[in-house]
């Protein structure tokens, strides 16, 4: 087992970290935002913003949400970080829902969450009337983030702080000494998927808070550090890395504008660290490169690398006083990246960190809180994940011949189950330990290196995952199709497209279809796909489809041979 780099402050729930981080970084700012006038920036504290979740928490505890389901969706803001944690802190079970989820995905999972309550922002504002006016739902609470005043019935976020605030005047203590089972279900997210595959994965404070103490005791962040916040806040790993860690350890948080702003809030918020995935930082890093060609540096810089590389052997380090230039490009104060999600091209690692940049890759899942394994300020391997975190033990099950096998995990930030889904649980969960689905190797080093998918999950460069099941089940249920095989057909870029094979029904064709021509059916099937890719969001639309009405290859028992079937369409 891996041992701890740094010494780390332990945390029995979030309610605590909350406390001893807040005991002591009170001052220093948590969060910062634009101000009308360039250059100057408004603070939000981390005394500030704890005040605030006491205020929210209270109120939400004495409108009888105490030990009941919240829901949270929004895009990335301030607000949704007062209410994850004034839910999460004393009230009850936090909830946050995928943004970019089709309305009636948000539907069905705020139905299969039993959530009473929801805090959402404006962008929403459609959908809820909608399930508020249909009343089929256990929502007791619309609560938005911008109303300034109740309206119709949608209680407002700002006004029911302020009574939070009036009530812990008046002594009303009961979310302040609300007593936290570190062990019971704190946190539900569901997972990728539609609504009729996508897992409840029930998380508890103890797997929480012991996924941040392993990431500080190998990883170290100060009060100084600025984190650029920008996957969503619903996805586990910028909850818990981009989100949580920086409150933990008096870090600031500021929020990025978008894609095409990362370079300018980099810039103008002095950004030290980052989280995100792969093709992101892939993309930084080829724009970085071609302005130093651009500029005629590119052989200065090559040698530049070689002389630096050299002295970092005797332990001397003037890489970013060489490559100064390149790090005022991006504020100047960039010192560490992050990525996760999905392989890091080891050229984009290995160039920041020849550049000066401190760049990183981890791994995780939802299940798992979310870090398994990650490179850190000692042990790194470049193409690994790194080495399993301090509390977990892995292993490798059934490894082959060339020692790769399904990457499994056991320790306290795995995951306490799936909600309502025993069948799932048996299959991923066994004797405590997590089967990852990923197929990996582990050096004798105890470096991890990530294979491949065990159960053909298409990741996408920008992490997103695509499971082809799911996708399988909506395309069979148009008229006329028999069965389909979803698969990513390999780009150029190293991304995927998403691709389905089509079977569709040969005897019935000119009844179902009107035409017996294959071209002229595979049209009208695509028209129908298109109506299908409608339903989800836009990561997951299939891109380009093949008909025919030929059987896919299937086992015995009915079960398509996927292994079989992609070299067919490859």
């Amino acid at each position: 087992m891996r041992e701890p780099i740094y010494s780390f402050v332990e945390y029995r729930d979030l309610k605590d970290m909350l406390k001893k981080s807040g005991e002591k970084y009170g001052d220093r700012p948590a969060y910062m935002f634009r101000t009308e006038v360039p250059g100057k920036f408004r603070e939000i504290t981390h005394r500030e913003f704890r005040d605030e979740i006491n205020a929210l928490g209270t109120k939400l505890v004495e409108m009888g949400l105490k030990d009941k389901r919240v829901a949270v969706i929004s895009e990335n803001r301030y607000e949704w970080a007062v209410d994850y944690l004034a839910i999460a802190t004393g009230t009850g079970v936090v909830v946050p829902l995928d943004k970019a989820l089709p309305d009636n995905e948000i539907e069905s999972l705020i139905i299969r969450s039993e959530v009473e309550a929801i805090f959402y922002s404006k962008k929403y504002d459609e959908v809820m009337n909608r399930i508020k006016e249909q009343k089929n739902t256990n929502l007791k609470y619309f609560i938005s983030m911008d109303l300034e005043k109740e309206e119709n019935g949608v209680l407002s976020q700002k006004e029911l702080t302020e009574v939070g605030r009036k009530l812990l005047a008046e002594g009303n203590r009961e979310f302040l000494d609300a007593e936290i089972d570190n062990e019971k279900m704190g946190i539900m997210l569901f997972t990728s998927g539609t609504t009729a595959i996508s897992k409840a994965v029930m998380l508890s404070h103890k797997n929480i808070c012991s996924n941040l103490q392993d990431i500080t005791s190998v990883i170290r962040l100060t009060p100084e550090d600025r984190f650029l916040s920008f996957l969503p806040l619903h996805h586990t790993f910028e909850c818990t890395v981009g989100f949580l860690y920086p409150v933990s350890t008096g870090g600031s948080i500021a929020f990025c504008d978008g894609i095409r702003h990362i370079a300018e809030n980099i810039k103008e918020y002095q950004i030290t660290a980052m989280i995100s995935v792969p093709i992101l930082f892939e993309a930084m890093y080829r724009k970085v490169m071609k302005g130093i060609e651009k500029k005629g540096k590119l052989e200065t810089v090559k040698k530049g690398i070689k002389i630096s590389s050299f002295l970092l052997k005797f332990g001397i380090d003037i890489r970013k006083k060489i490559f100064k230039e390149i790090h005022e490009t991006l504020g100047g104060k960039v010192r560490l990246f992050v990525a996760g999600g999905a392989a890091l091209d080891p050229e984009a690692e290995k160039g920041f960190n020849d550049l000066g940049f401190t760049m990183y890759q981890g791994y995780g899942l939802t299940e798992s809180s979310p870090v398994i394994a990650a490179e850190d300020d000692k042990y790194r391997r470049l193409g690994s994940i790194g080495k399993a975190f301090p509390s977990l033990d892995v292993k490798i099950d059934n490894p082959n011949e060339e020692g790769i096998g399904e990457l499994l995990a056991k320790g306290p930030s795995i995951m306490l189950g799936y909600y309502n889904n025993e069948e799932a649980n048996k299959e991923t969960l066994e004797d405590g330990w997590l089967h990852t689905g990923d197929l990996a190797k582990i050096d004798k080093d105890g470096y991890i290196f990530i294979s491949g998918r065990k159960k053909f999950v298409i990741v996408l460069k920008n992490g997103k995952n695509i499971y082809p099941e799911e996708l399988e089940i909506l395309i069979n249920k148009i008229e006329g199709v028999k069965e389909s095989f979803v698969y990513g057909r390999p780009e150029d870029d190293g991304d995927y497209k998403i691709c389905a094979k089509i079977v569709y029904d040969k005897e019935n064709a000119g009844e179902i279809f009107g035409t017996t021509n294959e071209e002229e059916i595979k049209e009208k099937i695509w028209q129908e796909v298109k109506k299908v890719n409608k339903q989800m969001p836009a990561y997951k639309y299939v891109r380009d489809i093949i008909v025919t009405d030929k059987e896919l290859i299937k086992t015995t028992t009915q079960k398509v041979k996927r292994a079989e079937e992609i070299k067919t369409v490859l």
